[in-house]
């Protein structure tokens, strides 16, 4: 070990690796070697995952390393319900549970997650933690438990029946349940819905919050100025960007907003080379890029790329049809994008995008002609939902394998929309809005791969279509965008 502090006493650099970055840090701890101990952090930081997140936290509270004892604690949050069941989990204390589960950004879809942590960390040792049963039960939020689990799983688990204590916590939460009222945990994530036009065609200038947790959507802020639709957005590097569109007085622009969540505070970056309404969007290894659209004259083949580091667009290959009204996805470092509007038919063709070659191929087309299209990447696949095949709106789905160059049906949606919001939330693939043929809608569901079903979710309080959604994961200020 002394070789390795001689070696970065002198290159000022050191191998770190799993077998000797513990003894390392120890050995530069206790020599007051700080920026070594910085590097062995770093190293345990990267190396980050559910079967040593809670060695790190429990070593960290030993050293003063307060960075890493607080990233390991979010880790361990973060990624509960697999870290629960790994053999590090059974070895905290009574009090390191408690100061985990009672957390309100601990991240969990279902309440059950904490009890079953809850039941495994006591029976690795029975006798010795029984009697903590009523304290760690007090921080599951029963009351947002479905009442057929409470009956069923925990009202018939031996430590609440041998415990008075936690057999009248349960009673109470029965007997009371509509009355009382648990805080959800903190979402890990939220849908913004930006944008678009209202049910009176009037273009709307609000942003709303869509809490997966609490199924219930909360108004973040008014866009003041800034009125948008028919436009793209983006999350990238805590800031929110809204790409071309329509602007008051419906002309389609150019210009690129962001729109700063710690702050809330707006600021105007570079704009794109085209105007561009009706264009697609999506986010590739940190750069954003917007592809074809309408810029007030004709339908455009072009495609862009934004550079947040250097504030600069820089154009790409055009695509092999013009199209507006289409949407697009990334997927396995590519870009697809399918179905649209070329100015005289509505199309069922898509292509890709590979930035190494900086080439468009066409795909297999779709098996209906879809404009005003959702496209979103999921579950390893690239998803085309809804839209207008030019005589109806459409319910239908159908999804694509990159690796046969097929296209297949899945479940219809249970309402027809086009020019709707589509995200990914929380493994579950969310519609949002739209225009379902005669009025915008406020209808929201999502899709479950695993069961290939579509389930209402809580409406939008306003109805609203050509709006755009992005999914916004990670932030400081998690609080501010749920439920008070």
């Amino acid at each position: 070990m002394m070789e390795l502090i001689i070696e970065f006493a002198y290159t000022g650099s050191v191998d770190v690796t799993e077998s000797n970055a513990w003894r390392l840090f120890m050995a530069a701890d206790s020599l007051n070697l700080v920026e070594l101990v910085q590097i062995c952090c770093n190293f345990f930081e990267k190396t980050l995952c559910p079967y040593n997140c809670v060695g790190i936290w429990q070593f960290t509270k030993t050293y003063h390393v307060p960075e890493l004892h607080l990233k390991a604690f979010h880790y361990v949050l973060s990624h509960f319900e697999e870290v629960a069941f790994g053999e590090e989990f059974l070895q905290l204390s009574a009090q390191d549970v408690n100061d985990i589960i009672s957390r309100d950004d601990l991240n969990v879809r279902q309440e059950a997650a904490v009890f079953e942590a809850i039941i495994r960390w006591i029976t690795h040792e029975p006798q010795e933690r029984e009697g903590y049963a009523d304290l760690l039960l007090s921080e599951v939020r029963l009351s947002i438990m479905p009442t057929e689990y409470i009956q069923s799983h925990v009202l018939s688990n031996e430590l609440v029946t041998d415990n008075l204590r936690c057999q009248a916590m349960v009673s109470e939460v029965i007997e009371c349940k509509d009355r009382i009222l648990s805080r959800p945990r903190l979402p890990s994530a939220f849908l913004l819905a930006i944008g678009g036009w209202n049910s009176f065609r009037d273009l709307t200038n609000v942003i709303n919050a869509f809490d997966v947790r609490a199924n219930h959507w909360i108004y973040i802020t008014n866009l003041s100025q800034v009125l948008r639709t028919n436009h793209g957005a983006a999350y990238l590097g805590g800031y929110v960007y809204f790409v071309g569109g329509f602007a008051q007085g419906f002309i389609a622009t150019n210009s690129v907003l962001r729109f700063d969540l710690s702050t809330r505070t707006w600021q105007e970056v570079a704009p794109m080379y085209y105007c561009r309404s009706y264009v697609s969007v999506t986010v590739l290894n940190g750069f954003i890029y917007a592809m074809g659209g309408d810029d007030g004259h004709t339908r455009l083949s072009s495609a862009e790329f934004y550079q947040p580091e250097t504030n600069q667009w820089l154009e790409i290959a055009p695509m092999h049809e013009q199209r507006s009204h289409a949407s697009c996805t990334a997927l396995s470092g590519k870009i697809y994008i399918c179905g649209g509007w070329n100015g005289n038919e509505h199309l069922q063709t898509a292509e890709c995008y590979n930035p190494e070659t900086n080439q468009w191929t066409l795909i297999s087309p779709m098996s209906s002609r879809r404009n005003g299209v959702g496209v979103i990447a999921y579950d390893n696949h690239v998803y085309a939902v809804g839209g207008f095949d030019g005589t109806a709106c459409l319910q239908t789905a159908e999804v694509y394998n990159p690796h046969t160059n097929t296209w297949h049906s899945v479940s219809s949606m249970m309402t027809p929309r086009r020019s709707f919001g589509i995200e990914v939330l929380e493994d579950r693939l969310f519609v949002v809005g739209g225009f379902n043929g005669i009025i915008s809608i406020s209808s929201v569901e999502y899709y479950d791969s695993e069961t290939n079903e579509w389930t209402q979710a809580c409406d939008m309080d306003v109805s609203c279509s050509a709006l755009n959604c992005c999914v916004l994961s990670g932030l400081p200020n998690m609080a501010d965008y749920t439920i008070p």
